[in-house]
């Protein structure tokens, strides 16, 4: 999946302009709840500004400035940073999860760094409640697998053969680099004791098995 299928397009995207003072971007901050907005100079993505951003500005550079003066004077662009704060909309969504690590949200951008929209933290925990079936009801089988050519053939022929309906399969590194983790989740049904047991007897190890 790409960046672009689950990002929120120009027109749904809050964002700052390079020269909006600090009092202004507080406001469009505290009016949709929000922590965090790109920076734009017009549709060049600039760099990120958040709450905290504006706040430790002010600790450092105002001087003996009062607040409502230092945020009128101050413009967005004289605060925003984070200039690669951004990703192409050509990107892997997987890509993103590393950069959620300071801000809610991240700027999407073309080649040329013009704004295409924006991803959202909340967008990529959609994206995973959606890969791990989390809205719909099933068994989840927790199995650890060698690392072998063709386990993931044998998974699937057993998936088969016993005409099990997947809602979701994932994969996982094991701490030891020689086994894998898979976590399956399926619809009920009543032959879960035959499957798991073909499943161990094919040189899979169960770890656990939950109705979720």
């Amino acid at each position: 999946m790409f960046v672009k299928t689950i990002m929120k397009p120009v027109h749904q995207s809050y964002t700052a302009d390079v020269n909006s003072s600090l009092k202004e971007v507080l406001e469009l901050l505290d009016q949709k709840n929000i922590e965090a907005v790109p920076v734009l100079d017009g549709s060049i993505f600039k760099g990120m500004i958040s709450k905290e951003m504006i706040y430790e500005s002010f600790y450092k550079n105002s001087d003996q400035q009062g607040a409502e003066a230092f945020l009128q004077d101050t413009s967005a662009g004289e605060t925003a940073g984070y200039e690669d704060f951004c990703i192409t909309n050509e990107e892997v969504f997987e890509r993103t999860l590393p950069m959620f690590k300071g801000f809610a949200v991240l700027a999407v951008v073309d080649d040329n760094r013009v704004f295409q929209g924006l991803v959202t933290r909340y967008d990529v925990i959609e994206q995973f409640e959606s890969a791990f079936g989390v809205k719909k009801q099933g068994i989840r089988i927790a199995f650890t697998s060698e690392e072998s050519e063709g386990r993931i053939e044998r998974l699937g022929d057993i998936i088969k053969n016993y005409h099990e309906n997947v809602i979701s399969l994932a994969t996982f590194d094991e701490t030891d680099k020689l086994a894998r983790r898979i976590v399956l989740k399926i619809e009920e049904n009543d032959n879960i004791e035959a499957f798991t047991k073909k499943l161990e007897k094919t040189g899979f190890r169960i770890l656990s098995v939950k109705h979720v």
